[in-house]
């Protein structure tokens, strides 16, 4: 057992730990100066957060090394228990949990307080990579994206529930890791269209974007057309499909809704549509007139949620986030003051407990979601660009250690870890900076918490395990 432990430690990458050390390090001492108490100036002060966190820095290591220490099988054999057990940890806090600032998502007991949507992450994490390292397992086929939609959407629906959207938005990220295991590019191409339809559909009226998506789908049927060299005539009859209804309904001014033309031409278009693709077997042509649909339909929902679903306060975030309405003193305080925070530091920053802004309590929430402004106050662009740099780093070292894995179980999970890691860096940082929308998750190893560091510290030691056990085919 002995041998065993000693192998293990010279197994680990020593690399990717010593990273990991720097950034909870760093974190540490920037929670301390976020919070800084001169009545109680020791950092291992327990009665404030800096001495908080300490101690869940010093049980995060143990967790780590316990980690390191179990069979790395131990990890794929139980993942759909793991899973299962914080699904039921995920509805026990949703029925029992009382409301923190609008969510009920963390479980009290005395004063210990658990946020179980961080270790859905893990365990989902580890049920997809369990799930796609089955033997003839490939996410191009459609039954598989089924299985591992309802894998993610179960935990996602949960904790959207419990009104943390922050947090259910994490689990998009795991289309980084579909792509690296064969999905085919245009899917990510469509999730990209989506983002962009999402944001003209709550900016402009429904009737724009729908005029907007009709000229849009005009055009790139004639690409197709072209690249399929097909006669001049079938574009003009597409583009008379879409322009007939629209141009009788404002002859004769008709009172219908602002969709009612492009349903029209959609119809107009289904029946030699679907002969030219049952003749032809094309699946191009199929999937150009499906998206065409679905761009319409999802367009109307997204007006329609948000106008009838939505309450004021989110809608005006959305507002606010697109620049269509200004909250300096409400909505965009926390934002204006980061920004402003981070600005004054200037190159070289004021120095370490000489923030101004840190000091005066001007940015709420300094020590959690708003923790990198205090690296910029402190330490300037320089101190920011290392921490940057750290973050980096760490990404590029597990995707090498991901790239060099036997086993497939392993490689998914590896990509999975940095898609998280990566997706809590790039929206906290640009939530601080303006340039993401407010949406509340942690900056990994750096905000204040026990459930997060907990969490970030078991994705990346769990898989530092299975690749220090790389020679074993675990699945």
């Amino acid at each position: 057992m002995r041998n065993k432990e000693i192998s293990i430690f010279r197994r680990i990458d020593w690399i990717t730990v010593c990273i990991y050390l720097a950034l909870v390090l760093i974190g540490w001492f920037n929670i301390f100066a976020a919070v800084y108490n001169e009545e109680a100036s020791m950092i291992t002060d327990m009665t404030e957060k800096y001495g908080k966190q300490m101690i869940w820095i010093i049980t995060a290591f143990a967790l780590a090394t316990v980690i390191l220490l179990i069979d790395s099988k131990m990890y794929f054999t139980f993942s759909y228990f793991f899973y299962a057990f914080v699904i039921g940890l995920l509805l026990v806090v949703y029925a029992l949990a009382p409301e923190v600032n609008g969510a009920r998502a963390w479980l009290e007991i005395g004063s210990f307080r658990l946020q179980a949507g961080e270790f859905a992450k893990l365990a989902t994490s580890l049920a997809v990579a369990h799930y796609m390292s089955r033997y003839g397992v490939k996410i191009t086929q459609f039954k598989n994206w089924i299985m591992v939609a309802i894998i993610m959407l179960i935990p996602m629906a949960i904790i959207i529930l419990q009104n943390d959207t922050g947090t259910a938005l994490v689990f998009s990220a795991f289309m980084l890791m579909f792509y690296r295991e064969g999905m085919p590019g245009w899917i990510l191409g469509v999730a990209v269209y989506m983002v962009l339809l999402f944001s003209f559909s709550v900016i402009f009226a429904f009737s724009s974007v729908a005029v907007a998506i009709a000229i849009l789908s005009i055009i790139v049927f004639i690409l197709f057309a072209k690249y399929q060299k097909l006669p001049t005539k079938y574009s003009i009859l597409v583009a008379l499909a879409f322009a007939l209804p629209w141009a009788i309904i404002r002859f004769f001014n008709l009172q219908l809704p602002a969709y009612a033309a492009y349903l029209a031409a959609m119809a107009l278009l289904f029946i030699p549509a679907m002969v030219y693709i049952y003749k032809k077997r094309s699946t191009i042509l199929f999937y150009l007139y499906f998206i065409a649909l679905g761009s319409f339909a999802f367009s109307y929902s997204v007006e329609y949620v948000f106008h009838n679903v939505l309450g004021e306060h989110q809608r005006s975030r959305l507002y606010v986030f697109f620049g269509m309405k200004s909250d300096p003193l409400g909505l965009e305080f926390n934002v204006n003051q980061s920004k402003i925070a981070i600005g004054s530091g200037d190159f070289f920053g004021k120095g370490f407990l000489n923030g101004t802004q840190t000091k005066n309590n001007f940015v709420p929430e300094q020590s959690t979601d708003f923790i990198f402004c205090t690296i910029g106050e402190e330490w300037g662009f320089v101190g920011a660009t290392v921490v940057i740099a750290l973050f980096i780093a760490l990404f590029l070292r597990i995707l090498f250690l991901a790239e060099r894995q036997r086993s497939r179980f392993s490689r998914i999970y590896g990509y999975l870890v940095v898609s998280i890691l990566f997706f809590h860096f790039m929206v906290n940082v640009g939530m601080t900076i303006g340039i993401m929308p407010v949406i509340g998750i942690p900056l990994p190893f750096f905000s204040y918490g026990g459930s997060s560091l907990w969490s970030f510290t078991m994705l990346v030691f769990i898989f530092l395990k299975l690749d220090a056990d790389r020679d074993l085919l675990i699945q």
